[in-house]
């Protein structure tokens, strides 16, 4: 058997592997989760790569084209953290990817950490959930 051979039957084994992971080790392997595509069957809380971005399914579903998870909300939540302790910029989440205690972001060139779990706010709408970590960070 060839390494090429070897590693094609190894990857269904690792893509069911890294299911179990946290979305903040995932995101650590990002390569290592399937693409999504249409017309695979997705159950609940299943981790899929799509446009280099992990998303977690929020609703069983077999996928169809139109529905990719940048198009369809309802069914694929994206995942907001950061692995390297990189601040990312801000971004609306909905209430199924919401910012959780101590997720830092920039936001108006300040960096903020949510004090609260369940965060879908803004720093600037709902100061009472975020704390101003520094001033300027650009």
């Amino acid at each position: 058997m060839t390494l090429l051979e070897y590693a094609k039957q190894l990857r269904p084994i690792i893509e069911k592997a890294v299911q179990s992971l946290d979305d903040e080790t995932a995101l650590e392997a990002v390569t290592l989760f399937e693409t999504w595509q249409p017309g695979a069957s997705y159950p609940v809380g299943r981790k899929v790569r799509y446009a280099g971005l992990l998303y977690n399914v929020l609703i069983e579903h077999t996928s169809q084209v139109g529905w990719e998870p940048t198009n369809a909300p309802s069914l694929y939540a994206k995942v907001l953290v950061s692995t390297d302790g990189t601040v990312l910029e801000w971004e609306q989440p909905d209430s199924t990817n919401p910012y959780m205690t101590g997720d830092r972001v920039l936001r108006n060139g300040k960096v903020y950490e949510s004090t609260v779990d369940n965060n879908v706010w803004a720093p600037e709408l709902y100061p009472a959930g975020w704390k101003l970590i520094e001033e300027d960070a650009l």
